[in-house]
């Protein structure tokens, strides 16, 4: 079944933001992209408002419409509630996940193992691992919203991969999460989760750096 234009668009340009090909802080043009879809600018405003909605993006008064990019104590601030979040996601997959989540989890991680001399590939395997913790949790509704608030971070914590050593660390990280899940080790596999997810030390500093960085361009790409 053909899926509606305007979700086609939500859909296409959640996937560029959270791929980095839409930078935190891009304008987005809605001429560009009802031209790229051949289509009124009715499903594009539709797309935009669902987008602004899930905090993707962050609509200006006569200004425009832009990528979300975040300060400094506002990324601190989701990165603590993602910390915890991910947490009790953990906690809840040591006495909830069946063989099959366990299994999904160990072939996410191998997947990690697989991908750690490419950080683009592997920022699309660590996604895949914590979504698999997520779904192991068996609470729909933490699921939907660890999600949510995973796909306004993803920019930033791509980015964080490209710091040299970082890859190695979060596979190691990955390991320890995993290690304590399948022993069925509640508190450790939050404490892991935990510790894997917060920026603290020198990644906090390296977090500070990279916000200073972002000097997003005008401009757009293709969304098909």
């Amino acid at each position: 079944m053909t899926l509606p234009t305007a979700q086609r668009i939500r859909l296409a340009l959640e996937n560029a933001i959270v791929d980095g090909r839409f930078a935190p802080g891009v304008r987005i043009d809605p001429d560009q992209v009802a031209a790229d879809y051949g289509c009124s600018r009715t499903p594009v405003r539709e797309a935009l408002q669902a987008l602004e909605a899930s905090g993707l993006l962050i609509v200006q008064p006569k200004r425009g419409t832009f990528v979300a990019k975040l300060s400094v104590p506002q990324l601190m601030e989701r990165f603590e509630l993602m910390a915890e979040m991910e947490a009790f996601c953990a906690r809840l997959a040591c006495r909830r996940a069946d063989p099959a989540d366990l299994g999904r989890i160990d072939t996410a991680l191998a997947a990690c193992d697989d991908a750690r001399a490419d950080p683009d590939r592997y920022y699309a395997e660590n996604t895949a691992f914590h979504q698999a913790i997520y779904r192991a949790a068996h609470n729909d509704f933490l699921q939907g919203e660890t999600l949510r608030l995973q796909a306004i971070l993803q920019p930033y914590r791509r980015r964080q991969l490209q710091a040299p050593g970082r890859v190695a660390r979060s596979l190691d990280e990955h390991r320890r999460i995993a290690t304590a899940i399948r022993a069925g080790d509640a508190e450790e596999a939050a404490r892991a989760m935990t510790d894997h997810v917060l920026v603290q030390g020198e990644r906090f500093r390296d977090l500070v750096a990279l916000v200073g960085r972002l000097d997003p361009q005008v401009g757009g790409v293709a969304l098909r």
